[in-house]
């Protein structure tokens, strides 16, 4: 099963858990799991149905322009992370 990384600011959601596995064809349905088992995480990432601004996924290691629509594999590693910008 693919593993999430929990980002440290959303771990009282999760009681202090750092990684979980859970199941999901895509960042969409990884996100769905991971509200059913840790309710709340979907408000903290998301804005309606797509990823609130300021927020990025990576899935093995590569950042995502794909959002909750990108595809991972039973071993992929997925993180939750701050957009970074600059010029």
């Amino acid at each position: 099963m693919p593993i999430v990384f929990i980002p440290p600011l959303m771990r009282t959601l999760t009681n202090g858990v750092e990684r979980v596995e859970v199941e999901g064809l895509t960042v969409r349905q990884i996100l769905r799991e991971l509200e059913n088992q840790f309710p709340g995480v979907t408000e903290r990432l998301c804005a309606g149905d797509e990823l609130k601004p300021g927020m990025a996924v990576a899935v093995d290691g590569y950042m995502s322009s794909l959002g909750l629509r990108q595809k991972v594999q039973p071993t992929s590693e997925v993180h939750f992370l701050p957009a970074i910008g600059g010029g």
